[in-house]
């Protein structure tokens, strides 16, 4: 039988063939193997790719603790390339950037110096940016000198790795995970610490405990930026299968931008979500025509006040409706889909809320005791070194001539052995100490060491003897952890609704019904006792005796509809027209402008130099003719002819020197109520008054004596004289108004007989001493209202009965009445 003979290798130029689909197949599982279990997928135990494990573990070895200064990230990314990780620096740096982006990261691992990027806009090159550990960093890499992991080869087999960190903090929740693999993907998002280390401590306490359990711990996720997730029906999925979605919202709220326009506000944003990038949708639809109501917007972020992205709204649409519309064709609502994918035990697994906390806590629990067997090495070795130099320093003479009598260390060591009873490494170690640490005062430093040896011997054993024991410290370590790291929770959890938007479904339902554009409806325009001005958001009339503002008092209202207009009443007779559109509104619960907002009247018209508001008028068809008093006592009602082509004009001709002081309206059947600053009141019909054109100068409406001036003009209906009220407050002439406390009176305005038109009236308060004048005075439907010149709430006195009676001294000044 002839011989086998074994043919040579090829040659260079030899070709070898090869099944091209088993060639590929092989090629491909091997760098699907390398993709999963190198560099797309997390460990479950430190949450952490290895580049980002191998980042980490080079900075703690080359001391960058958040006690010392920066150092440059490409020094950095040249240690961990040539030293751990045998890839692109561009990798290395991508991944130490996330590592200190803390919009990415609910806890940033690295404390970036430089510009470390936007959720917009990518960071600097390494070589400008420096970097070094965060104090959350130091707690994943504790404790890695005590044998708590296993050390892998590096890539060239000279230097050794740990295979994973000990990780002290839960960092997979915490923090989160992202990565494409080949075939499969994770993508985890960030939780609250101080939530996950309490889920985690009641699972080590309660080791059987079940999801629902644990979620009373942990609700949802905490995103780095805030905002609000909506869907928690799909993170429940999530938590029990490893695999779900949710929605996150952006923390937007409607504002005055300006006195005349509302916006929206944008506080938060969607995990991972920029500014700039919301600006450019806003743009789109804008322009696309699908998004109506926006007019500008502004990103007026700064790194001292954070987020805030002002979007301005156009009069006549419903800012909750607009805000429903962003919502719906921008990033300010995002999905985020939820797929826990991790490595366990070198499998990728995908695990729930539970798994993942088991997986954790088995780790810690293998760290711990690991670091507990180490100590308890470290402390009886101690300890048995510590027995031999009791024993040398209570023989110390005979142990020195023991050694001066060796000819050499071998020797000596071995009569130490026989002679003292002593152990190898107790007689070598007593070789090689100086003769200073054998003194008396040595000898009661090693008791007292020995001493606590012996205890903490004792309370190592009794950890690793002990599950519970052990279990106990873990515990107690975490909630160490939570203490120096927690945060409070960022990020509103809502309940899940149905529809594109999520958030609460009632709510939801209620926002679809509004229309975009505000309804012509009826309200009434609101001017209160300190100059701010605002809208009802209904036609019923401002309650008068049911819930009252917090603040500041109603001085003038009129009837207007939303997209009509009223007209503002100023001191030199001037009508100036306001769009009402341009006017605050306020929540149907509210009945005066102080409750919960409005604007200042004068941002809102043109006044000119020593010009000042008087009141409110109406400019619809149906309105009462419009009334007017001077300061000299002149009374004038004005025809309802008004220029359609101007945004004002004037309405009475003055005398040199007066000023119009109070306005109203009023039919022929209603009263009108003039108060001097000499404390005359003249009530008479308002028939008597003639109705003049603009142009007109009016008629005499009181006497007035020498210095006196009229300080107010109401009007009331006939049949509201019985429920009305006057309101004087006395004071000294030369005592700005609201300034000084003086004293006030209130009396029904029934007690006031009616007189005829230019007559002197009737006394309506008596002066006490130091008084010379009113101040101010209020007729109008009971109860009256005063308030400070911040719009804070002034006691009235009770009601006197005495038509001329004094007042009463009023606890602080009052600056309106309404």
């Amino acid at each position: 039988m002839p011989r086998k003979t074994t043919p040579p290798p090829p040659g260079p130029e030899t070709i070898v063939d090869i099944d091209v689909s088993t060639e590929m197949q092989g090629s491909f599982l091997e760098y699907a193997y390398s993709v999963i279990y190198s560099r797309a997928l997390p460990d479950a135990r430190d949450g952490l790719k290895p580049v980002q494990r191998r980042i980490l573990y080079q900075m703690d070895q080359m001391g960058l603790r958040p006690d010392r200064g920066h150092v440059k990230s490409a020094r950095v990314v040249g240690e961990v390339m040539g030293r751990l990780h045998p890839h692109g620096d561009g990798a290395i740096y991508d991944a130490m950037v996330r590592m200190a982006q803390h919009f990415a990261l609910r806890l940033p691992l690295v404390d970036g110096h430089g510009n470390f990027g936007s959720a917009d806009d990518g960071p600097a090159a390494s070589r400008y940016t420096e970097a070094r550990l965060t104090a959350a960093a130091l707690a994943m890499t504790a404790d890695l000198g005590e044998d708590v992991v296993d050390l892998v080869p590096n890539y060239d087999n000279q230097l050794t790795q740990p295979e994973v960190l000990p990780s002290a903090l839960p960092n997979l929740l915490v923090n989160g995970a992202s990565g494409i693999a080949v075939g499969m993907a994770t993508n985890m998002p960030p939780h609250n610490l101080v939530e996950v280390v309490s889920a985690a401590r009641h699972l080590i306490a309660h080791p059987e405990a079940g999801l629902d359990e644990l979620m009373r711990f942990v609700p949802g996720p905490d995103l780095p930026e805030g905002g609000k997730i909506v869907g928690l029906d799909g993170i429940r999925e999530a938590y029990a299968t490893g695999r779900g979605s949710f929605r996150t919202r952006a923390t937007a709220r409607v504002e005055n931008v300006t006195a005349r326009k509302k916006g929206v506000v944008v506080t938060e944003l969607p995990y991972m979500v920029g500014a700039e990038r919301v600006i450019e949708k806003i743009s789109d639809a804008v322009r696309s025509g699908k998004l109506k109501g926006v007019t500008n917007v502004q990103n007026l972020t700064d790194r001292h006040h954070g987020l805030r992205l002002v979007i301005e709204l156009k009069n006549g649409f419903n800012p909750e409706a607009v805000l429903e519309q962003l919502y719906k064709l921008t990033p300010m609502e995002e999905s985020f889909g939820i797929n826990n994918v991790a490595l366990v035990e070198g499998q990728p697994r995908t695990l729930g809320l539970r798994e993942l906390l088991q997986v954790y806590v088995d780790h810690r629990l293998t760290v711990v005791r690991r670091r507990t067997r180490y100590r308890l090495g470290r402390a009886t070795d101690r300890a048995h070194l510590v027995e031999g130099l009791l024993i040398a320093i209570a023989d110390i003479d005979e142990v020195i001539a023991v050694i001066r009598s060796s000819d050499d260390a071998e020797t000596a060591r071995t009569r130490l052995m026989q002679i003292f009873d002593l152990t190898e490494p107790q007689a070598e170690y007593i070789l090689a100490l100086r003769l200073r640490r054998l003194t008396k005062y040595s000898r009661i430093e090693l008791e007292q060491e020995r001493d606590e040896l012996a205890r903490t011997i004792e309370e190592l054993q009794a950890i690793l003897d002990s599950d519970e024991l052990l279990r106990e410290v873990v515990s107690d370590e975490l909630a160490e952890v939570a203490r120096e790291h927690g945060t409070p929770r960022r990020t509103v959890l809502l309940e899940h609704a149905g529809g594109g938007s999520g958030g609460n479904g009632a709510a939801q339902s209620a926002a679809a019904s509004v229309p975009l554009e505000v309804p012509d409806d009826p309200c009434w325009v609101l001017l209160s006792g300190t100059g701010l001005v605002a809208r009802t958001a209904d036609g019923d009339a401002p309650a008068r005796s049911g819930p009252r503002a917090a603040h500041d008092a109603v001085a003038h209202a009129v009837p207007a509809t939303a997209r009509g207009q009223v007209a503002v009443v100023t001191s030199t007779g001037r009508l100036v027209r306001l769009d009402v559109l341009d006017v605050p509104g306020l929540p149907p619960t509210s009945t005066a402008p102080g409750l919960s907002g409005g604007a200042p009247l004068t941002e809102l018209v043109s006044l000119e130099s020593g010009e000042n508001v008087v009141g409110l008028a109406r400019l619809d068809d149906d309105a009462a003719p419009l009334v007017l008093a001077t300061a000299g006592g002149v009374v004038k009602r004005v025809t309802g002819d008004r220029p359609s082509n101007k945004d004002s004009w004037q309405v009475i001709s003055l005398k040199e020197g007066d000023v119009v002081v109070g306005c109203g309206h009023a039919t022929d059947t209603d009263k009108l109520v003039l108060v001097t600053s000499q404390a005359q009141l003249l009530r008479f019909d308002a028939s008597v008054v003639r109705p003049q054109g603009r142009s007109g100068q009016g008629v005499t409406g009181i006497r007035l004596s020498d210095g006196a001036r009229v300080i107010h003009l109401a009007t009331v209906a006939d049949e509201d004289v019985s429920s009305s009220e006057v309101v004087t407050i006395a004071g000294t002439d030369d005592a700005l108004p609201g300034t000084v406390a003086g004293s006030a009176k209130v009396t029904p305005l029934d007690r006031y007989p009616a007189k005829g038109r230019a007559t002197g009236g009737v006394r309506a308060h008596r002066f006490l001493r130091g008084e010379d004048s009113l101040q101010l005075a209020w007729v109008g439907t009971a109860p009256a209202r005063a308030v400070g010149s911040g719009g804070q709430s002034v006691e009235l006195p009770p009601v006197d009965e005495r038509r001329d009676g004094s007042g009463q001294p009023l606890p602080a000044p009052v600056a309106a009445i309404g």
